[in-house]
């Protein structure tokens, strides 16, 4: 019966995930692979991402080096599985760090006097009313070109957005019956926020998280690329671009390949985030 049960556990994912579209199975496919790399990538690289031999510079791809060497002789294929660490766990850190900072932040705001609530809702609107990329520009050559100045960068800037997402979803939470039950049988406001209120207003935020780390994505990289973020020589995939964007007449595997790379991403957590965003509004899929 035990066995039985655990089988009948073991299938409900397996039978969940066929009857999803085949575009959305291709989607969470793709980033199930993509986090393989950022755990595996180093393992798999052929060659030491970092090793400069200027008489193999320039090879195109083929049989030695299958995505080819860049200007410094260095493996692009071992690059761009280096680099899916500081590029995407990057985005990662970023983005998780900034639904966390806003969710605390709605959260504390939401138990808070009405007049602390409108301030930081006001600070939020005032965040919100300029470009991601200005201030993440501003703040990471502010604070010095790297890698960890990207991320600081993005979460100063990317908190605001997830603070009024999740105070709106709070705000309907607190509304629904059994939460007004349990304010009338005495429950703590402390209580009824980290019990009752909180893990009923945080699907919004997961699907939220997941479409907004393809974005980070393309922001980290863009970072790079025009000298904020990661510094040269880092195998980051924006920096890769940089670097290989000099010679894209003369050898465009250095730039194509790492910008294909950071497009699929992008893609792929923006389709992945779409589904489960289907997922939670209650659509049907087809």
């Amino acid at each position: 019966m035990t066995s039985m049960t655990t089988s009948a556990l073991l299938r409900r994912p397996v039978l969940r995930l066929r009857r999803m579209p085949k575009l959305d199975r291709a989607a969470f496919a793709m980033v199930g692979l993509l986090l393989l790399t950022v755990a595996f990538g180093p393992l798999l690289a052929p060659y030491d991402p970092y090793h400069v031999d200027l008489g193999q510079a320039m090879l195109p791809p083929g049989a030695e080096h299958w995505l080819g060497t860049d200007s410094s002789g260095r493996d692009v294929l071992s690059r761009v599985l280096y680099g899916a660490r500081p590029t995407i766990l990057g985005s990662l850190c970023a983005v998780g760090l900034s639904a966390l900072i806003g969710v605390t932040v709605a959260s504390l705001a939401a138990l808070a006097p009405r007049w602390v609530d409108d301030a930081i809702m006001r600070i939020c609107d005032i965040a919100l009313s300029l470009p991601i990329m200005v201030m993440a520009l501003g703040i990471s050559v502010a604070l010095g070109p790297s890698l960890r100045s990207a991320i600081i960068a993005m979460v100063l800037s990317w908190w605001p957005s997830f603070t009024r997402l999740a105070r709106a979803e709070i705000r309907t939470t607190m509304t629904s019956t059994y939460v007004e039950s349990a304010v009338i049988t005495g429950v703590s406001r402390w209580r009824l926020m980290t019990r009752h209120v909180l893990p009923n207003s945080l699907d919004s935020v997961y699907v939220q998280v997941t479409l907004e780390i393809g974005g980070a994505t393309l922001i980290m990289a863009g970072l790079s690329f025009i000298g904020a973020g990661a510094q040269p020589p880092s195998a980051e995939w924006g920096a890769m671009v940089e670097s290989g964007s000099r010679f894209l007449t003369s050898a465009w595997w250095t730039a194509v390949v790492p910008g294909a790379v950071i497009t699929l991403t992008a893609l792929a957590f923006a389709l992945a985030g779409d589904a489960l965003r289907a997922r939670t509004s209650g659509r049907e899929v087809m």
